[in-house]
């Protein structure tokens, strides 16, 4: 009897150390985009389709699904590149590597890397890597990398493109906050 006692309560605690260890919160994360007021982060996340609500219109069938085409700066850079035949994507390797190109010219292509690193908008994002071959009459080709406009264009078209799509999907998501429905004193 007494060693079913201890052997319970020890069960007891180990559950009760486990299920308190994985309480933790986001570390890192930026304080400045969480505005202090409760109200206001209930407010902020519902507006921007990450709130929970209950019993508000359910609708079967629905439900949120993260794809590699709801990232805005994967999309855009799918879009801006798709006139060129791509070798090899890997939405979670977070690369796109692009097959040798040539426009109008028989003896020159392009080859376009891009490798995310992460999925914010910002300028340091993505690296981009233009790879240019040359070959002379003979087929004798020279691949060389190249630095210059063309990656600093291809990069402000994919942010900017990113940047649009992302204003998209937070007003396809916007819900306006309709307040809280009890009797609450609001805080001055």
């Amino acid at each position: 009897m007494f060693l079913q006692k201890i052997t319970k309560l020890t069960i007891s605690l180990i559950i009760l150390v486990f299920s308190l260890n994985s309480c933790g919160g986001k570390f890192g994360a930026d304080a400045r985009k969480y505005p202090p007021n409760p109200d206001a982060r209930v407010k902020k996340n519902i507006e921007e389709g990450r709130g929970f609500r209950l019993m508000d219109s359910i609708k079967k069938g629905s439900g949120n699904f993260e794809f590699a085409s709801s990232n805005p700066l994967w999309r855009a850079s799918l879009d801006t590149i798709d006139f060129m035949p791509l070798a090899s994507v890997n939405y979670s390797g977070g690369i796109i590597i692009t097959d040798w190109y040539a426009a109008n010219m028989a003896n020159e292509s392009i080859k376009i890397s891009i490798r995310f690193l992460t999925n914010e908008i910002r300028s340091d994002a993505l690296t981009i890597k233009v790879f240019n071959k040359k070959c002379d009459t003979s087929m004798i080709c020279k691949t060389s990398e190249t630095t210059g406009n063309l990656i600093l264009e291809l990069k402000a078209k994919i942010l900017k493109t990113a940047a649009i799509y992302e204003k998209q999907i937070k007003s396809k998501n916007f819900r306006p906050y309709q307040g809280l429905k009890d009797n609450r004193v609001k805080k001055k």
